[in-house]
């Protein structure tokens, strides 16, 4: 099991580009040009501040590796001044890090380093709360076939391991303790992915029990996850599968996913009967709901808190206990948050939902704050001068 720590292990690469041809292709022109005339009147050394408009944690080693690279390639050297660590909490519109260095070779990188900070800081943020409010829960982070393509896979596994770090050292959580790459799965302290069954597979198989069977025949020695929800037999299947294998169900080696789809109830369970399992589990938290939204996950369909506990009361009532539930399907900051005033009795889960929701949260933003040593910026950021 990873520590509390952020994997200090290189990089496998820089994420791109460094291309000079590429870095001029994807830079904002307006930044171009300002290169074009600074080069033709004069540089200067400048002064960056980079912030963000919302609360975030702090997550900007992808952006400040990137920048260090390109600063070897140029043959210049940027002074970085990080104001905030990896993994500590940042307000609104507080200067993350200050860049100095000669404006030729910092203006057109600008739109790069942005792109390659605000959304690992908010994805870091997301991860921390949901560790944070279910400390007692492993988290894997799903979301590799989410991200629009490998370079956001990578910023995204990276910012989950820094907000589960934060996560450790504040409330003592499991936090993430792997993902579902090799590529990246050095962030979590681990060699290779991890994982528990696609709805393929039980598909191929025929059925759930067949496609358990299958998975222990070709990994004897790896703890099983059978997924349930595939024939809408949930706790039939669960039970199934536990009663074929009592050595695994026994010695914790079994685990249960849920992934019920929002369209359908947990097989046994209806409105009535969800109600009825939360009052005799959790009552404060369905007589505390807010929104339609938090009563769904409540008591609605799907993978909601009532789902879990009605799962886990029927693997207890035939001393299953040992087998853990895994629970899967839109588990976001909110939907955590809900799962932790209900004690859903969840051991691990698997998520993609840390990844900011709102994009337009993820937007970090710079500012020339000193050209030659002499502090200008525009008026109404004058308060990331420098202090």
């Amino acid at each position: 099991m990873p520590d509390n720590t952020i994997p200090t292990k290189p990089l496998p690469l820089i994420l791109g580009p460094l291309d000079e041809d590429d870095i001029r292709s994807w830079t904002d022109h307006y930044f171009l040009r300002t290169k074009a005339a600074v080069e033709r009147f004069g540089d200067c050394r400048v002064t960056y501040a980079f912030f963000m408009r919302r609360p975030v944690i702090s997550a900007p080693r992808l952006a400040l590796e990137w920048l260090e690279e390109m600063g070897r390639r140029r043959g210049t050297a940027f002074e970085i001044d990080l104001r905030y660590e990896e993994g500590k909490w940042v307000g609104a519109g507080e200067p993350m890090f200050y860049i100095t260095g000669p404006l030729r070779h910092l203006v057109d990188l600008e739109t790069l380093l942005l792109q390659k900070l605000g959304p690992p800081c908010v994805a870091a943020y997301n991860a921390y709360t949901m560790c944070a409010d279910l400390p007692s829960v492993a988290f894997l982070a799903m979301d590799a076939r989410h991200c629009a393509g490998t370079e956001m896979a990578a910023s995204m596994a990276y910012a989950a391991s820094v907000g589960s770090a934060r996560a450790k050292r504040k409330v003592g959580a499991k936090g993430f303790v792997g993902n579902a790459t090799e590529a990246t799965a050095h962030y979590f302290g681990q060699d290779s992915g991890l994982g528990t069954m696609p709805h393929a597979f039980i598909g191929y198989a025929g059925s759930t029990l067949r496609a358990a069977e299958m998975f222990d025949e070709s990994f004897p020695n790896e703890p099983m996850t059978v997924l349930v929800d595939y024939f809408a037999r949930e706790v039939t299947d669960a039970l199934t599968c536990c009663r074929r294998f009592p050595r695994r169900a026994a010695k914790g080696d079994l685990a249960i996913r849920l992934d019920t789809p929002g369209g359908r109830f947990v097989e046994g369970l209806d409105p009535p009967g969800s109600y009825a399992v939360l009052e005799r589990h959790a009552p404060q938290a369905v007589r505390g709901y807010r929104s339609e939204t938090e009563l769904r996950y409540l008591v609605g369909p799907g993978v909601s808190a009532a789902a879990v506990w009605h799962l886990r009361d029927a693997l207890n009532r035939e001393g299953f206990d040992k087998v853990k539930i895994v629970a899967s399907s839109g588990f976001s900051p909110a939907k955590c948050k809900l799962m932790s005033e209900a004690n859903a009795p969840i051991d691990v889960v698997g998520t993609g939902s840390y990844l900011p929701g709102d994009w337009s949260e993820t937007y970090a933003t710079a500012d020339i704050v000193a050209y030659d040593g002499v502090q200008r910026v525009k008026v109404g950021r004058e308060f990331l001068l420098r202090k």
